[in-house]
């Protein structure tokens, strides 16, 4: 049982978080489920399906289910760590394909950019 995991936003080379910057455009409520997801997963990890499901390599998706839509919140885990990398809104059925491209693929990719992520805490994403 690994246990807790401390989340971080993935910031890129540039400065950006995207996955906080998602969230911030997002209404209050959607936030707050998300945001409340992300902390489940957090502290109960490792879960599997319905709320998290493995997609390639290191990448994990949260699914949150808002009123009438169903977003996705894109992780990697690293040792203790959950770097959160990309956020959407489903509009397909299927995830991943030729669009998506993080730019951190693989493990190595998520620890090499470890020292470039801010700490978060989970419930301060829902105000």
């Amino acid at each position: 049982m690994q246990g807790k995991l401390d989340a971080f936003f993935y910031c890129s080379a540039s400065g950006n978080e995207p996955v906080r910057e998602w969230l911030l455009g997002l209404p209050k409520p959607e936030r707050r489920a998300i945001g409340e997801d992300i902390a489940y997963v957090q502290f109960k990890w490792p879960i599997g399906k319905p709320r998290v499901d493995h997609l390639r390599g290191p990448i994990w998706e949260i699914r949150t289910t808002l009123d009438n839509r169903i977003a996705r919140t894109l992780f990697a885990v690293e040792q203790t760590n959950m770097v959160l990398l990309h956020g959407f809104i489903k509009k397909t059925r299927k995830t991943g394909g030729r669009g998506y491209r993080p730019g951190i693929e693989t493990t190595e990719g998520v620890a090499k950019w470890r020292k470039k992520i801010r700490i978060v805490a989970a419930v301060s994403m829902s105000s």
